[in-house]
């Protein structure tokens, strides 16, 4: 059986959307999914589950999120190839030295390859943001809290929404997958 990695958008943020990781882990088991293991707090998640479309296993898992904890969440779910692809793909590898300064915006679901081709750099961050396949990837050599906000752009020109991870979290869900 597949291995995916499942990345919830927003949770545990602050005070809004408040999900234990136990919690979590049990709605998992409870919908048929495997080898359920989470890493931090912040709604990733590795698993096992049946060979179907990566979107179609975020569906289940949002409808699940919204009818046992009343959380209206969206969640990423990546194929361990997709992940392997994202990790090996980065664009940024030759300059991003700290990992937590590193930021993946990783896609909801697939984007229309055609938005993607030859998309130039992101105009907000123009020297340290680059478009991916599945995720764009945004180098914050001032740290996280002073690089532009490109997301935005992102949901109006690649009609993407996204959720975000730092390059540590996604090599090591990679590494748990």
């Amino acid at each position: 059986m597949p291995r995916y990695a499942v990345l919830l958008r927003g949770i545990n943020v602050g005070k809004a959307k408040r999900v234990a990781m136990a919690d979590l882990r049990a709605l998992l088991d409870d919908l048929g999914y495997t080898q359920v293991r989470t890493h931090l707090n912040s709604g990733n998640v590795v698993l096992t589950g049946d060979d179907a479309d990566p979107a179609e296993h975020a569906d289940r898992i949002e409808d699940a999120l919204r009818e046992r904890l009343g959380l209206a969440v969206r969640c990423a779910v990546l194929a361990a190839d997709e992940l392997r692809t994202v990790v090996e793909g980065n664009p940024l590898a030759d300059v991003a030295d700290n990992g937590s300064r590193m930021v993946v915006h990783v896609y909801l679901r697939p984007v229309d390859p055609a938005l993607v081709a030859g998309h130039p750099p992101v105009p907000q961050d123009p020297e340290n943001a680059r478009v991916g396949d599945r995720a764009v990837y945004q180098w914050c050599p001032d740290g996280l809290m002073a690089a532009p906000d490109i997301g935005p752009y992102l949901a109006q020109h690649l009609e993407a929404e996204v959720t975000a991870r730092n390059w540590n979290t996604i090599t090591r869900l990679a590494e748990l997958i």
